[in-house]
């Protein structure tokens, strides 16, 4: 087991106490344990109270002390979350009782008292010992932050954004919860004066052990490890003018920026959401200036460091639309033998093949609307805010295109799709007298069925890997897309193979 690992921090007032446990909240996850300890009135309720409030987005939710129901649940946005007071409680033999032998799963767990279970708790966890510091002032306190087993690298993390902060300045900004995403990132707004940014923690992490040829899924499929593909990227594309956030402040080895920050005005609107035509138009103009243009393939990330964008070969699309296999068909009950993973291979080498050898641009990769931010005061395409571009590749220019025209967290009617596709050709063919449309088509067709094919096993991978079944509800649309895409002469094969062994989504 590791050294644990432990910083202490002084929190003269319950701001500084909330910004701390604020801290805390953007680096732990679902089955993460968190003890509060010290004496009568040292402030640990509070400090659970303010990262509730955090969690959940809201100043004013009540959060009483358990001390008398011994545990209270919350089921916020990100996560459920669990608070409980073992002060009444005379040892470790109690625990079952509240819920906490085992541990629930999927669950934070807020402790206070946890000395009154001692021998009980699990090895992994995070402690925090608030005491009084009455020279400091009446209000005044101290923690000190320890973490055990697995947890010493998640508060040594802490320790390490605590300085980032300070030495940018933000220790004592505001801090209020950003939705997360599907990586391993995290995100907070920082308020400083009439100024708010974005705190980006980006922890080095590769996505899934090593069984693709000895990599990783992330890199055998060129997703971004780290941060410094979203700096190089970021900087490539506003050196070409388009709205990419400035940089203020980096850690590129901790994975910790500090960002301009867009706002939050999106692309859609309504309930259920639905596309506002002006901005997805906009969205589709920037693809074809974007694809129009001749773009490095190398780029700096520092004075000294340059980052090359990989290529999105065949073995990459091949991998992905292999999640198909792996996670959906085992969520439909399916086990895929040998003989029909050969046969789903085989054709998608052969369909996989044209895009392979087509021209490549920067596929942006996660080109829709969650990650577009409608910047009115700017001018043209540049009212396209861009703000998850770090698993950019070298690519086929169909693929982003996909993304925005099959959204796959928002319903684009089929007419809307087809009117945005002839945008973009419209606009491509009146620069480049050479350009293909029917050609293009054909390209499009092949990767809106790879990227939906792949869309379909992510997110069964995110609902049982991950514990985010959310992602679930996006499936039945992702189907929809595909057997759109299906439909194309050039996918026939593929369209009797899928109508033969893989069962539309559940619900």
């Amino acid at each position: 087991m590791s050294e644990p690992s432990r910083f202490a921090t002084a929190l003269p007032n319950e701001t500084a106490t909330a910004h701390l446990m604020a801290d805390l909240a953007l680096l732990v996850g679902a089955g993460d344990v968190i003890t509060l300890s010290g004496d009568l009135g040292a402030g640990k309720t509070s400090a659970a109270r303010a990262m509730i409030r955090y969690l959940a987005g809201d100043d004013t939710i009540e959060v009483p002390s358990p001390t008398f129901t011994l545990a209270q649940h919350y089921d916020l946005p990100s996560y459920p979350l669990l608070h409980a007071d073992l002060y009444r409680i005379s040892g470790p033999g109690e625990l079952e009782e509240i819920g906490l032998a085992p541990m629930p799963e999927g669950t934070v767990v807020l402790i206070e008292w946890p000395e009154r279970a001692a021998g009980g708790l699990p090895a992994d966890r995070i402690d925090i010992a608030i005491s009084h510091r009455p020279a400091l002032g009446s209000g005044a306190r101290a923690a000190e932050i320890t973490g055990y087993g697995k947890a010493a690298a998640q508060v040594a993390r802490l320790a390490a954004l605590r300085r980032f902060l300070d030495d940018a300045g933000y220790l004592h900004a505001e801090r209020r919860r950003m939705a997360g995403d599907a990586s391993t990132r995290s995100y907070a707004r920082l308020i400083r004066g009439d100024t708010s940014f974005i705190l980006m923690n980006a922890p080095k992490r590769p996505d899934g052990p090593a069984i693709h040829g000895g990599k990783s899924y992330s890199a055998a499929v060129h997703l971004a490890e780290d941060v410094k593909p979203f700096v190089a990227i970021g900087r490539g594309l506003r050196d070409h003018g388009f709205s990419a956030p400035a940089i203020h402040h980096a850690d590129l080895e901790s994975g910790f920026l500090i960002t301009e920050d867009f706002g939050s005005t999106g692309f859609v609107e309504g309930t259920p959401p639905a596309p506002i035509i002006e901005r997805y138009q906009a969205a589709a103009d920037l693809l074809a200036a974007l694809h129009g243009r001749t773009l490095p393939d190398t780029l700096p990330v520092t004075a000294d460091t340059t980052y090359t964008i990989p290529v999105f070969d065949l073995e990459a699309m091949l991998i992905e639309v292999g999640l198909l296999l792996e996670w959906y068909l085992i969520d439909r009950g399916i086990e895929p033998g040998e003989d029909l993973r050969a046969e789903f291979m085989a054709i998608w080498r052969a369909l996989l093949a044209k895009p392979d050898a087509a021209s490549k641009t920067w596929v942006l990769r996660d080109f829709h609307s969650p990650n577009l931010i409608w910047l009115e005061q700017r001018q043209d395409i540049g009212k396209v805010g861009l703000i998850d571009f770090q698993d950019t590749v070298l690519g086929p220019a169909t693929y982003d295109l996909v993304s925005l025209l099959q959204d796959a967290r928002v319903d684009v009617p089929e007419s809307l799709e087809i009117a945005l596709f002839t945008r973009y050709v419209k606009a491509r063919l009146e620069s480049e007298a050479r350009f293909d449309p029917a050609g293009f088509a054909e390209l499009y067709a092949i990767i809106s069925a790879q990227r939906n094919t792949r869309l379909l096993g992510t997110f069964a991978r995110l609902n049982r890997r991950d514990g985010k079944p959310h992602y679930l509800r996006h499936q039945p649309r992702i189907w929809t897309y595909l057997t759109r895409s299906l439909a194309h002469p050039a996918l026939s094969a593929a369209r009797a193979w899928y109508r033969n062994h893989v069962p539309p989504p559940a619900g």
